[in-house]
């Protein structure tokens, strides 16, 4: 695995092919108070790339690639990513793809979906997940925090390659679908002041 730390922003000339996974590490779990500090990108190759906010969301290049409409962004937990790029970056990442609601949806025999689970379950990998609550805003971040952020978009690609196999075998994938393409929405609804109301029920 190689990684590669950027400040603010991706360059001009890397091509991280038509399906990329995506992470994001934030001061907290609520986006509209808690800050984005970190992205995490990988095209499956096994090599990620790390843009670390320091002084600026400006992020030209990252902002074209989360919205352009002709790469699909991978996720774990997508609904929580889109709402912190949204609030910071201003862009509407779509289309997308989430492991966790793609397991949700294949995976009904349990309850278990973390992306921890599904790599222990599907790829038979242990990760570490200790980083998860540290301090992600520091000037620097600790070799710990950068294998940690760089293993979250590791495994996406193959995940969702056995994922999509059982959404198939079960005749959901149009449903897994469906709900990929309301995970922006759902996002936006969020930010918006609905993030803990169930708006479909009576």
């Amino acid at each position: 695995m190689t990684v590669t730390l950027h400040k603010d922003d991706l360059p001009a000339d890397i091509d991280l092919g038509n399906v990329v996974a995506v992470d994001t590490e934030t001061l907290g779990l609520k986006p509209i108070r808690d800050r984005l500090c970190l992205i995490q990108l990988s095209s499956g190759d096994g090599n990620v790339h790390l843009v670390q906010f320091k002084d600026s969301y400006a992020a030209p290049n990252l902002k074209k690639l989360l919205g352009d409409r002709n790469v699909t962004k991978l996720f774990h937990f997508a609904r929580f990513d889109i709402a912190a790029i949204w609030m910071y970056l201003q862009v509407l990442t779509a289309p997308v793809y989430c492991t966790k609601i793609a397991s949700r949806i294949a995976r009904t025999f349990t309850g278990h979906h973390s992306l921890k689970n599904l790599c222990k379950d599907l790829l038979n990998l242990e990760i570490d997940k200790q980083q998860q609550t540290t301090d992600w805003g520091a000037a620097t971040l600790t070799p710990e925090q950068i294998e940690y952020a760089a293993t979250d978009v590791l495994h996406l690609h193959k995940l969702r390659v056995l994922l999509d196999e059982s959404l198939v075998r079960e005749n959901r994938a149009q449903l897994a679908n469906a709900c990929f393409e309301f995970l922006p929405s759902r996002a936006l609804l969020d930010v918006a002041g609905w993030s803990d109301e169930d708006i479909f029920a009576h």
